[in-house]
């Protein structure tokens, strides 16, 4: 999608350029100084445009990533469970000391700021 400043940019531009150059030919200091001025307004108003363009694509682009990664990481999180999971069925007994070893090290940090 085309930003609307872009096309109205192009369009001064061109008429400025025009401009300029029929008062160079008939002479005219006041048409062309007034059309290099026109196609000086229309060629920012195009950067201007461009810029929009290329900051909505951008911010697309990063949408997207931010899509991907939180689906990524919602797999990764499932795969884990899973794993500890079947590392809890194979051995309950280490989980056990695991699962209390970090129980008694929350109770320490827990205590330890008061």
């Amino acid at each position: 999608m085309v930003d609307t400043d872009r096309v109205t940019g192009a369009a001064k531009e061109f008429i400025g350029k025009a401009q300029g150059a029929v008062g160079d030919l008939v002479g005219s200091k006041s048409d062309s100084v007034e059309g290099r001025f026109r196609e000086a307004q229309g060629s920012a108003e195009n950067l201007y445009g461009q810029a929009k363009d290329t900051a909505r694509h951008a911010a697309s682009e990063a949408s997207d990533y931010a899509e991907d990664a939180y689906a990524q990481a919602g797999h990764y999180a499932r795969r884990g469970t899973r794993a500890v999971a079947h590392q809890v069925e194979e051995s309950p007994f280490v989980a056990l000391l695991i699962a209390g070893a970090v129980g008694y090290g929350l109770a320490l940090l827990m205590h330890s700021r008061r």
